[in-house]
């Protein structure tokens, strides 16, 4: 039979192990939290191969807000053509009322956003492709103070665009449909279906 110590010492051992139990869960939220920092996600339902969460990097200081009036499902996420996305857009029919995929490099990014918008494209994602950079956001900032953009535009991490890129490239496909945004503010950080072959 147990004495009075020794409940007392089961009674402390659980409400610690509920404590702890606390203190972590409050952990993994605040590490989300300080994960997203300003940062948009969006989710790609299809294809099957890049059904992951990707984060994105807001455009500094032009464009639209991704605020709570954004919200997009199963639209489609189109390549431009051309990929820089510098001129008028030979794909244009497709990028109307979607989101424009455009691969970095030719001209600014807001350049890129301005000519996407004159399509129709109701947001912007804008990748790197070159090896060198492709672990890194790159802020994007406004080049041309006297031309409006209206929709928003991202930065996606080149690991994630080159993956993108390859993949509808393999699969014959002329885009993929995405989700955007995603709400990961009470997601633990182990419980986002974030690429195996990224480390956010």
């Amino acid at each position: 039979m147990r004495n009075e110590w020794e409940t007392v010492l089961l009674v402390l051992c659980v409400l610690i192990g509920d404590a702890n139990n606390l203190l972590l869960q409050q952990q993994e939220t605040s590490s989300t939290a300080q994960m997203i920092s300003g940062d948009v996600f969006f989710e790609i339902i299809d294809p099957m191969e890049l059904e992951y969460t990707y984060r994105l990097r807001p455009a500094k200081d032009f464009g639209a807000p991704f605020d709570s009036t954004f919200h997009m499902k199963n639209v489609p996420l189109v390549p431009v053509k051309p990929k820089f996305g510098c001129s008028a857009l030979r794909n244009a029919h497709q990028i109307d009322g979607n989101v424009a995929f455009i691969e970095r490099g030719e001209c600014s990014f807001k350049v890129k956003t301005v000519v996407a918008a004159r399509a129709g494209a109701r947001a912007v994602i804008i990748t790197d492709t070159t090896v060198a950079n492709e672990d890194y956001f790159i802020e994007m900032i406004d080049d041309d103070p006297d031309e409006d953009v209206n929709i928003p535009a991202a930065f996606l991490m080149g690991k994630n665009g080159v993956m993108i890129v390859e993949t509808l490239r393999k699969l014959k496909l002329t885009h993929a449909l995405i989700n955007m945004p995603v709400n990961l503010t009470f997601i633990p950080v182990h419980k986002v279906n974030q690429p195996p072959w990224l480390d956010w």
